[in-house]
């Protein structure tokens, strides 16, 4: 669509309302983990079910995301602007409200169908109001509005919930949503709806379809009893039926919801599984470890989010280093060291116990982070360096849904592993403790003294939290040996072709 003259003249002001909604929906990826065991006391759920909140969240966006460019041409721009950020805003508000997980739950899936528009379309605003000589400086206060949610997140949320309450992670979007809402209303120019090509309907739902049925079998799996439950085995038998659908139907239907040359560019395929693990690790450690900090090591709120902030922190100060080194150093050997960093930091955290501290956490959590941001902006690289660029929305779209499903799917199987490792290793260590043998009850504190009710409760307490340490290591390890296998993809894929002025292709993505 064509810039405005008005857009022209009110560039400052559409940048900064564009970078609230920007940051309104980075922070709210990250803030809300922070206070995730409070929020699961206030809503009686279980550690496996106060997942769905993010999850919930995770899923919606990633199924809408393909959806708003063609809204965007269907109904304007600005439109479906105005509509996420009211949507976006509405929703959080939902949430600082609820009393009860199926509330917050349905009321975060809202509010990711509303934000799922932000991100690309903030991008293309940016993209259309400043001149091409300017799009790098564009896309530079794009990418540090998006940082600050995961830098800030961890210890504005613990602040909030210790502060005040939970509900103030969501409350707090109430005025930053106004804002953004008033500044895209009063200085963004109505574009022309432009005709939009066939939406593949079918293909849609079947995608939306296939993703919750699946992420359904994963959250509700654990409490379930997994395929033992027929609920279970209805979600999976309906997983498999709309994504064989879906598949079929993209490979014969002649307007399909994803163009079928993605399917056949190599690069494009192997970085969209090497984001699907990315997704996997960099979200699965945010949701697990403040739970472990907070439940195991009896960290206040804020404390944990603070331990946490650093790695935000890294991924900001790599991206520094990212745009000097894509184009002049091989883009898999970026990708390489990121993965590298993260391996380490996985290390580290297969060899956290209960008595370690705040250190090793910040550390851990720094180099992790340092790794994370020397994989984002390199792997959108080499995915879109041999896709044509009429197909770079569609395959921008399709990248950041695989993504997020990794994400998803990510943060529900490590905490189901947390859940039944614990129980495993519980019994395990349980029938090791005969409290008959006198070595046992010497050897024990008097608190814990099993032969009585005090004291047997004391020690139960003690071997679970003891138990759920390990499991909380156990994820971590599987999580370096992903990080591992995630290395030989790297042979699969091509260098990006340069153009005439010597930098590489590649798309803006978020």
């Amino acid at each position: 669509m064509s810039e405005a003259p008005k857009d022209r003249a009110n560039r400052w002001p559409i940048t900064i309302s564009i970078m609230l909604a920007t940051v309104m929906n980075s922070l709210d990826t990250t803030i809300a983990n922070v206070a995730l065991p409070h929020i699961q006391g206030s809503v009686s759920a279980s550690s496996d079910q106060i997942t769905w909140v993010l999850t919930s969240y995770i899923v919606s966006a990633a199924i809408m995301t393909p959806l708003s460019g063609w809204l965007a041409d269907r109904l304007g721009r600005k439109t479906v602007f105005l509509l996420s950020i009211g949507g976006f805003t509405a929703a959080s508000m939902l949430c600082g409200i609820a009393s009860s997980l199926p509330e917050i739950v349905i009321f975060r899936l809202l509010q990711g169908v509303a934000g799922a528009a932000l991100i690309p379309l903030s991008q293309a605003v940016l993209l259309d109001i400043y001149p091409k000589e300017q799009h790098g400086q564009a896309m530079a206060i794009w990418g540090a509005g998006a940082l600050l949610g995961p830098i800030l997140g961890p210890a504005l949320g613990g602040y909030l919930t210790e502060d005040f309450s939970w509900r103030w992670c969501f409350y707090i979007n109430l005025p930053v949503g106004i804002l953004a809402f008033l500044g895209v209303l009063i200085f963004i120019s109505g574009d022309r709806v432009a005709r939009a090509k066939p939406f593949d309907f079918l293909g849609f739902g079947m995608l939306s379809l296939f993703v919750a049925s699946m992420q359904l079998m994963l959250d509700r799996g654990p409490s379930q009893d997994w395929f033992s439950s027929m609920e279970i085995t209805t979600y999976a038998i309906l997983a498999a039926i709309t994504g064989w659908v879906f598949v079929a139907h993209t490979l014969t239907a002649e307007h399909p919801f994803f163009d079928r040359r993605l399917a056949r560019d190599r690069n494009f395929v192997t970085a969209s599984v090497f984001g699907f693990f990315v997704g996997v690790l960099l979200f699965s450690t945010m949701a697990l470890l403040p739970p472990m900090l907070q439940v195991l090591m009896g960290y206040p709120v804020l404390t944990s989010g603070l331990v946490t902030m650093p790695r935000g922190l890294g991924s900001f100060l790599a991206m520094f280093f990212v745009g000097r080194l894509i184009g002049r150093v091989d883009t898999r050997a970026i990708l390489l060291f990121g993965l590298g960093l993260n391996a380490l930091a996985l290390y580290q955290m297969m060899h956290f116990d209960l008595s370690m501290g705040t250190g090793a956490v910040i550390v851990s959590g720094i180099i992790q982070g340092f790794g994370i941001g020397f994989l984002f902006v390199p792997l959108s690289t080499l995915a879109f360096a041999t896709v044509p660029p009429v197909l770079r929305p569609e395959g921008s779209s399709l990248y950041t849904l695989v993504r997020n499903m990794g994400s998803a799917i990510g943060i529900s199987m490590m905490q189901a592993l947390v859940v039944s490792n614990t129980q495993v290793v519980h019994s395990s260590l349980a029938s090791h403790l005969n409290p008959s043998d006198p070595v046992v009850r010497d050897g024990l504190p008097a608190a814990m003294n099993p032969t009585t009710v005090a004291g047997a409760s004391a020690l139960n307490a003690e071997i679970s939290r003891q138990a759920s340490m390990v499991a909380y290591v156990d994820d971590f390890r599987l999580m370096f040996f992903i990080t591992l296998a995630c290395v030989p993809m790297l042979l699969l894929m091509r260098s990006p072709k340069r153009e005439a002025s010597g930098e590489p292709l590649h798309a803006v993505v978020d």
